[in-house]
């Protein structure tokens, strides 16, 4: 919570715009070769050389895709710049730069953005990425957050959500579900304390599925390892919306269809037995509950072999002919058609 009422507060028009953008940034130094010049002039100066540039964007906004009730600001701030290198990573590509632009109002006090760029500082310095601008500005209520994220890669090298054809496996990195059970453990234990402010949440038998909401780890690791068993995937998308979307979006791109297999969607024990607290069904939240931030890619089936038991992919289906559409083929082999119900920001 950022109404600590101990707590040192610093208002923001102390400072004034450009003042608060150098006491937020004064720690971030350049890590990339292709940083000439960062934050401090009018705009940054990047060098690619020969490499293609990927760039992505996203939005953030208090009450609809995160509530400071219970995300610390420094979980924050380090989640909104995963959630963006996932998206180069899911390109095949490695990031290189961030800007992150935010809009506060002026119950945040100072010492509340410090720790907001806290995360932003740490997720730079794990992922090697340099933040060269952004903005900040009043925002009447809450906060908004919007970062971009750029990244290089070979052309060759870069992979898109189109390009896989029938008979390509299916593939997942990591495990699904847990980010979406982390959310409902938090939710529940927001109630209870609106019940009975003292009484303080034991979170630790939920750890794993608390850590994968709070704090997500975008999948840089796999693109350097599918470069290291020289495997190009023939589509990749990353798992933002839920597993049965994303996949959705494979097949539309590129007028395939595709059967996904029940009893291979790999599934965390923790995740497992959290649904049944919960009394879910953790296959729909594996399909439909989104935020794992895991990679989705589809590979030709003659390099199966060089994935074969690797422990970061599991094979959960193969590709079809688009006649025969997107099926969850379920541990009692039955055919059920896949659709789309991950997190949609516009319903209600």
């Amino acid at each position: 919570m950022i109404e600590d009422k101990n707590q040192q507060r610093t208002a923001l028009e102390n400072l004034g715009e450009f003042g608060l953008i150098k006491h937020l940034t004064k720690n971030f130094g350049l890590n990339q070769s292709s940083s000439i010049v960062g934050i401090g002039d009018d705009a940054a100066v990047l060098d690619f050389k020969d490499k293609k540039t990927i760039v992505t964007t996203d939005m953030l906004v208090e009450g609809v895709h995160f509530d400071l009730s219970y995300m610390p600001l420094k979980h924050l701030g380090y989640k909104a710049v995963i959630v963006n290198l996932s998206d180069i990573y899911a390109m095949n590509a490695m990031a290189t730069q961030i800007t992150v632009s935010i809009a506060v109002s002026n119950r945040f006090p100072i010492e509340a953005l410090e720790e907001f760029y806290e995360g932003v500082a740490m997720a730079c310095q794990m992922y090697k990425v340099d933040l060269v601008g952004g903005d900040t500005t009043s925002s009447t209520k809450g906060m908004l957050i919007s970062i971009t994220a750029l990244g290089i890669a070979e052309e060759n090298e870069i992979v898109y959500r189109k390009g896989t054809k029938p008979n390509d496996l299916l593939v997942v990195t990591g495990d699904l579900g847990g980010a979406y059970l982390g959310l409902q453990v938090l939710e529940r234990e927001k109630e209870v304390f609106k019940v009975n402010p003292n009484n303080q949440p034991d979170l630790e038998p939920y750890s794993y599925v608390v850590e994968r909401q709070l704090k997500p780890e975008a999948r840089m690791d796999i693109v350097e390892l599918l470069e290291k068993l020289e495997v190009k995937p023939t589509a990749m998308i990353d798992i933002s919306d839920g597993l049965s979307s994303e996949i959705l979006h494979l097949c539309e791109q590129s007028g395939v269809g595709c059967n996904l297999f029940e009893d291979k969607i790999p599934l965390d024990p923790t995740v497992i037995s959290a649904a049944e607290e919960f009394k879910m069904d953790s296959t729909m939240i594996a399909l439909s509950g989104g935020e794992d931030y895991e990679l989705l890619l589809t590979i030709d089936q003659s390099d199966f072999p060089k994935i074969k038991g690797n422990p970061n992919l599991t094979v959960i289906g193969h590709m079809a002919m688009k006649e025969e559409g997107a099926h969850l083929i379920t541990r009692g082999d039955t055919k059920i058609p896949l659709s789309a119900q991950g997190w949609n920001s516009f319903s209600s």
